[in-house]
């Protein structure tokens, strides 16, 4: 899952990033509203966390905008701003949830999570199923022909990218940009180390394979 950082503190955007990522989320940040209202209508989020006090545009001109292009992607707002006014204001835009700072990070993956299972029309919109292969989004759980399998938070969003596009195949600079974010580096060789590890934990033991590299281009997640 992607998650969208819109914060103008650095410290704080990057303490959220490396808490979330450590848990395998896929995230961007930016750090200033426009930016925000560009990244969040132009790409796909699963969830946005929104700051109000933003340079350029604030939170609430954010949500507007992305709300205006029709766009439903969940949103908390993160804020230092506590007044009630300013809660009724945010979630009358559309925002989901509202956290003021400080905060715990154990709190703020527990308002995600929380979020993200709201915006779940349908239970089983949770799982990825691709042959004998069952990921739980939100536990967070990886079964394959009945065998609980334990990865690691990278493992896990590769794995979920894969399968969520099975059959089709995914290059390298794809797979960084989805799970490490559109800033790295796209000259390491990061991917093909996680890539092994999961693979032998994905398909070590097993009749058939489930990822298999396709030479000068990437990989693709299939059943044969």
């Amino acid at each position: 899952m992607r998650i969208l950082i819109v914060e103008d503190d650095k410290g704080v955007s990057r303490f959220i990033k490396k808490g979330l990522s450590e848990k395998g989320f896929g995230v961007d940040a930016v750090f200033d509203g426009e930016e925000g209202l560009y990244m969040g209508s132009t790409n796909v989020y699963d969830l946005i966390v929104l700051d109000i006090m933003l340079p350029e545009l604030n939170g609430f001109e954010v949500l507007k905008g992305i709300r205006k292009k029709g766009i439903l992607t969940p949103v908390l707002f993160l804020t230092a701003k506590g007044e009630k006014e300013d809660v009724v204001h945010g979630l009358g835009l559309g925002a989901d949830d509202y956290l003021v700072k400080p905060f715990a990070f154990a709190e703020l993956l527990a308002r995600i999570k929380a979020v993200l299972r709201r915006g779940q029309k349908d239970v089983e919109m949770s799982k990825i199923c691709v042959g004998d292969l069952t990921l739980n989004l939100f536990d967070r759980t990886v079964v394959r022909n009945g065998k609980n399998i334990e990865l690691a938070g990278k493992e896990f969003a590769i794995l979920e990218y894969l399968t969520r596009n099975a059959g089709q195949v995914l290059t390298r600079t794809m797979i960084l940009d989805k799970v490490w974010g559109y800033d790295f580096d796209t000259s390491s060789n990061v991917i093909d180390v996680h890539i092994n590890r999961l693979r032998s934990k994905m398909d070590s033991g097993f009749d058939s394979k489930l990822i298999y590299t396709i030479k000068g281009v990437g990989y693709v997640a299939k059943v044969k």
